[in-house]
This record gives C-alpha cells, structure tokens and sequence, in this order.
C-alpha cells in the first residue's frame, strides 16, 4: 500500500527507475536488520531568507521585545496555573520549512524533523546504512540506530499499530493464509513508503520511547526510514492521523509561533512548539480569533485528504476589494477537491490557478509600480513590482483571509510581498501551477504556509475542534 502526503505546489517526482532502485536498496536493509490606512500597508519589506541583523542594531525592537516580554511575564504571575504542557524549540530553516528536536530511544537520542501539519507519520533518518539520494550537503543528517536502544522493537503484522499506517487488512497482506499461522503471525508489519510533494521516504515501523524532560512516551510508532529522496530529516506529522505526533500523545491542543525567515538558523533566536495535554475545556486563548475545522472528507480516492486541517474560507480581501472566488473551490467536495488547509509543511501558500489569477489580477489593479517582467520569469513568482521609490517607502494594500465564525486574518505586507534579486523588486509570496482553471481541481484549492503564517500564534485546538490565530512577535531570545 502506497501512502501520499502532499506539500503543495506539486513538485517534479524522481524517476521510477531511482525509487526501483531505492526499493531493492531497501528491501536489503530489511533483511539485515530481520536480522497603516485601510486599504494599504506601509512596511519595510524583509528580503527571502537572509541572516539574522543583530537585535543591537534595532535599538526599538529591543524595546517593543521589552514592553511585549514584560506583559507576558505579568499574565504569568497573575494567573499562574500548574504546568501541564510541553514545549521543545521551534527552529526556521534556510530551506523554507521549520524544524523541531525530539528524543527517541534509550538512552535518548536527538534528532531535528520537520514539523509538518500536512502528514501524520512521525520518522527519522535510521541506521548507519541510511540512504538519502539528491539530498546534497544533507550527508550529515544524525541517524537514529535502533541496536542502540533498549527501547526499540519491531512492529508485528498484528500489532494495531501496523493497521494504523496499513489499514485493517494489512494482516492478509503480510501473513501465510493458512489459518493456523494466519492466527499466530509473527512477521513485522511491512515496509512503508510515503510519497511527499518533493521526494520520498521508506523504511519500517518500530515501537520506541518518545522522551520528553518530564515525560516518557512509551510504544510510539516510529517510522525508521533507511532510503529517501530529497528527504534529508526526519519529519514530525502532526496531522489528523492515529499515527500522527498529536494523536499518540493524546494532545488537546498544540500551538506555535513560527519566527520570521530572515533569522534562519540563527542560534540565539528561537520560538516554542507547545504540546498540551490536559482538558482546556471551552477555554479560550486571550486575543486568539477562531474557526472551527471542517469534517474531513472520508473519500477513498485520497486517504491523505483525512490527514489535513480544513478550515471554511469565506473570502479573500484585497485592499477593500473582495476576490469573488467561485464558491465551489472555497469548500471541500465529497471527493476533498476543493476547501482551504493549514499546512506548516508548505513555505509558500498555494492557491489554485482560478483563484490565484483573480487575487494576482486585483493587486496588479491596485499598486501603481511598474511589473518586473523579468523578474517574473527569473523567480517564478507573480506579480512582481519595480519599486521606484526603494523599500523603505513601499506600500502595497492589505490581504485579508476571512473564516466562518468572523475570524480574520490580517498579513502583515513581509508575509505576502518580499524583496527578490537586488532588492529593489518585491514580489508576491504566493504560488500556483501552470494548469489554467477549468472546474478540474484536485484537493485542497487553497493551502496556508508557512511564509503566511510567520509572526503568528498559531493553535490547533483538538479538543474543541477549532483553529486559532492572532497577530504577535514570535522573537525571543535564548
């Protein structure tokens, strides 16, 4: 059985005689180990994924840290509660995504993964034997050996687990047909494989401890993978899945707030991914704006569609315009075609070709700067403007994404336009495919990045079944 996540825009698949290729490389690794005004914003534009500039040069966002870490600390002291989360770093990566540590094994072992909203299997890079083809100056990507922990064990054909990546007639897949061995099956579950936007994975399940400083997960299904494809890590799934991170803790909510691209891999800069455990009941965030998530689709023409966070877009704003999008792209089908996902897994936020096109044409309406044709062609980016007046002055109008319930989010302008090339062109930081749109989508027509949701808290509210979001700093130090 084929798994698939998806990491919109869909990107070019490696070759089948590479996954062939992968497959056999696998399948012997396995017998080894058997053995400002409304309508318009003025910013300063950040260009894509630069350095961090030292906080000393920034004498006023020293001090807005400041006034903004100093009311957090006074909510703290007057409302202090027991401690009944967990919280591990967040880090953002030069190459668009954010990664978090985990410890598996024991003794633990820590290994970075992807935190990804769009995929529900937890895995890492695993034994010395692991393979990861086109993945370049990834060669030293930490590897988890399982002959290392006294934790680590296979997952048998009738483990329920296994049925969780598999489905339930995964035992008919895997055991001899003759009833009595059928009955006491001893094989390990199969080798999995999981199929991303840009790359792949194989490998097979293991049962492990998840450790936390004050917690142990013991039994967590591990994905231990020994052939890739443009996946150098690990990555965390923290969708809607029975293997997903969330489920296996038992999480009531989780929630981020993803730094800013500009201080990739800064070491002394970071944010919190927070993991809670205990019942909020209909308890509130102060300031968060919420939107209930949809039910999945429960179609069989993609199992992955169950995996993703649904929310219903009621429309999109462009200064005070309203993008008329065609209400059928704005809400799932039964088949999943259509809706709006959040996804931490994506860098840029995807939107299909009808929609793209109107929300591209009303900002082209809207600003007065000359196009940057060439620029266009150059980044594969669209609208692209030349800005004449530098970027100190830019100003460009507001986008708003608009949620049943009233919920509305407001992009800051560095989180839908960036600076390109030299710096003097600034395009818009969202993308489409080159299929025109004819009523033909396929699954989710608009998906949220994670370059749309910088400077956000962010939270996945689990128990009450909502998304949540408010604008704020995610800057702090360590």
């Amino acid at each position: 059985m084929l798994l698939s996540c998806f990491s919109f825009p869909p990107s070019k698949m490696p070759s089948s005689h590479i996954l062939f290729s992968l497959l056999s490389f696998l399948s012997i690794i396995i017998t080894t180990f058997s053995s400002s005004t409304p309508n318009t914003i003025t910013l300063h534009l950040s260009p894509l994924f630069t350095n961090h500039p030292s906080s000393s040069s920034h004498p006023f966002h020293t001090l807005k840290l400041a006034v903004s870490t100093s009311i957090t600390r006074a909510h703290h002291l007057k409302n202090h509660k027991p401690n009944k989360s967990l919280e591990t770093p967040v880090h953002p990566k030069t190459y668009g995504g954010y990664s978090i540590d985990l410890e598996f094994g024991t003794p633990s072992q820590t290994f970075p993964f992807v935190l990804d909203t769009g995929s529900t299997l937890v895995w890492l890079p695993c034994s010395s034997h692991y393979l990861c083809s086109k993945c370049n100056s990834f060669s030293n990507t930490p590897k988890f050996i399982p002959k290392n922990s006294s934790s680590s064990k296979f997952v048998g054909c009738t483990n329920p687990k296994c049925a969780w990546v598999f489905g339930p007639d995964v035992k008919s897949h895997c055991c001899r047909q003759d009833k009595a061995a059928f009955n006491n099956c001893s094989q390990t579950c199969p080798a999995y494989t999981v199929q991303y936007g840009l790359g792949s994975t194989a490998g097979f399940l293991l049962s492990e401890n998840l450790n936390f400083p004050t917690k142990k997960y013991s039994d967590f299904l591990l994905g231990c993978s020994v052939v890739s494809v443009y996946q150098p890590a690990g990555i965390a799934g923290f969708g809607r899945g029975e293997e997903s991170l969330p489920s296996q803790m038992n999480l009531t909510r989780f929630s981020y707030c993803l730094l800013s691209h500009q201080f990739d891999d800064s070491a002394t800069i970071t944010s919190n991914l927070v993991l809670e455990t205990a019942s909020s009941r209909d308890g509130k965030t102060n300031g968060v704006s919420y939107t209930p998530f949809l039910k999945n689709p429960t179609t069989k023409k993609n199992p992955a569609f169950g995996a993703y966070y649904y929310i219903t877009l009621k429309r999109i704003v462009v200064g005070e315009k309203r993008v008329r999008v065609p209400r059928r792209l704005l809400e799932p089908n039964v088949d999943g075609d259509g809706g709006f996902i959040v996804d931490s897994g994506s860098t840029f936020t995807f939107m299909e070709r009808p929609i793209f096109d109107l929300v591209a044409q009303e900002f082209a309406k809207q600003v007065s700067y000359t196009r940057a044709r060439e620029a266009e062609k150059q980044f594969g980016l669209s609208p692209c403007f030349v800005l004449a007046g530098g970027a100190e002055t830019a100003s460009f109008p507001e986008l708003r994404f608009e949620f049943r319930g009233g919920a509305k989010m407001r992009l800051p302008v560095a989180n839908y336009f960036s600076l390109v090339g030299k710096g003097d062109v600034a395009c818009l930081t969202i993308v489409s495919d080159d299929v025109a749109g004819s009523g033909g989508t396929v699954g989710p027509a608009v998906i949220l990045g994670n370059y749309q949701q910088q400077n956000f808290y962010v939270e996945y509210d689990l128990e009450n079944e909502r998304f949540g979001f408010r604008s704020q700093s995610c800057q702090t130090n360590v």
